[in-house]
């Protein structure tokens, strides 16, 4: 099954091409020259095209994953321009609005797979994360067709912390938070369809998950466009290495689009 989706006002492709490739997990994905391909919900394989050029104006899908299931993912039907005529006023943003007109916010495909890749990502370097999350997924993953879709939860917490932490070199702390957290999502935490406020209060009621990771959550899993990450040390850089508290006061002109001004500052620091 091969369908084309239309990009509403067309999106930059090389930042999303570069986020895609620095989040790629190894074994569960494969990127090359703006071609994803995955495992999606239902064990399926698929493959998301975005084009080599400057702009990407069509989306092309090969694979049996539902079209919305793409769209939410890579943000296609998101109110950009809208969160644009916003940000366009504050000077600091206004040259990189301009400079990436239609910039979207990749969101997720799985709640419980992001939630717990955002465990692996905590205060290490995107390229730790990739190398921590291929291990847990060769150990704990479902082999499909050429790839292998991400352990699932109800796996990790039969694991237990003591064998994550053997397989994939994280620290027993972090070991322990994702076992504790793969726990209640296998006893049914669904992110995808849980109330936002509500799931946000059960993950920072959980031992190793402070806002930083609750906050990526609901910016990329629960689609909250004015999700914030004030402590973030690369948003905090953009801002000229400001401190978190200073980093919040400065956004606060940018509500209720603050999620895409994160992605703005991002791009402009990593993903350009």
């Amino acid at each position: 099954m091969a369908v084309k989706l239309e990009v509403p006002g067309g999106l930059p492709a090389e930042p999303l091409r570069r986020f895609l490739l620095a989040h790629t997990v190894p074994g569960a994905e494969t990127h090359l020259d703006g071609v994803h391909r995955r495992v999606f919900p239902g064990g399926v394989e698929a493959t998301v095209d975005v084009g080599t050029g400057e702009r990407c104006e069509v989306v092309h899908v090969t694979g049996p994953v539902a079209p919305e299931v793409v769209r939410r993912w890579l943000d296609l039907d998101g109110d950009h321009a809208r969160a644009e005529r916003h940000l366009s006023a504050d000077p600091l943003l206004a040259p990189l609005v301009a400079a990436r007109p239609g910039l979207r916010v990749p969101r997720a495909v799985s709640g419980a797979e992001t939630a717990l890749l955002t465990v692996l990502g905590q205060q290490v370097s995107l390229a730790a994360a990739r190398t921590f999350a291929g291990r847990l997924v060769a150990a704990y993953g479902t082999p499909r067709e050429t790839l292998v879709e991400f352990p699932a939860p109800a796996a990790l917490a039969a694991a237990g912390p003591d064998a994550i932490r053997a397989v994939t070199g994280v620290t027993g702390a972090r070991a322990r938070t994702l076992h504790v957290l793969s726990t209640v999502l296998a006893d049914g935490l669904d992110l995808d369809t849980a109330d936002p406020a509500a799931a946000r209060a059960e993950l920072l009621a959980l031992p190793g998950i402070g806002p930083w990771t609750a906050d990526y959550v609901a910016l990329r899993v629960f689609g909250d466009s004015d999700a914030f990450l004030p402590s973030d040390l690369v948003l905090r850089r953009a801002l000229g290495r400001v401190p978190a508290r200073e980093a919040a006061a400065r956004a606060e002109p940018w509500r209720p689009w603050r999620g895409y001004a994160l992605l703005h500052l991002w791009t402009a620091e990593v993903f350009a």
